[in-house]
């Protein structure tokens, strides 16, 4: 399993920030017929990711192409179990992704309508938040 994270990071850990507002860029279809889009402020993991893209793929049996909008580079660290406080902050512990209302984060082209729908069908269902599918047909709206 190949999971998605950043090949080099800067030295200093990052804080969690926040997740507000939405999403400026990445809300328009660039490359597929069909996309995921997010309707409502989460945070997207490596494995969700990779959950998603593979139950996508064996839907529609490896035809088609499919696109990974999103990329997880944001390290969400944490102190191990019954630690003391103090000693500094965490290792690292997942690669996470903020979402914002908006977002694609699948796309998807070269299959007909009816399988492409039920392929991000089954990837919604392993996303943490609501999404919603589109189309180019569809009028390509921002949010």
């Amino acid at each position: 399993m190949i999971m998605l994270m950043p090949k080099r990071t800067k030295w200093r850990k990052q804080q969690k920030g926040r997740n507000r507002g939405k999403s400026h860029r990445g809300n328009r279809i660039e490359f597929g017929e069909f996309a995921i889009k997010a309707i409502e402020a989460g945070r997207i993991d490596s494995r969700q990711i990779e959950a998603a893209r593979i139950t996508m793929t064996r839907k529609i049996s490896r035809t088609g192409k499919t696109w990974i909008r999103v990329f997880p580079d944001k390290p969400l660290t944490k102190k191990p179990l019954e630690t003391r406080m103090g000693k500094g902050k965490g290792g690292v512990e997942k690669w996470v992704m903020n979402i914002k209302p908006g977002r694609i984060i699948f796309e998807m082209a070269g299959v007909e309508e009816s399988l492409a729908r039920a392929a991000l069908t089954l990837a919604r269902h392993k996303l943490p938040f609501k999404t919603k599918i589109i189309s180019t047909k569809d009028s390509n709206e921002i949010y």
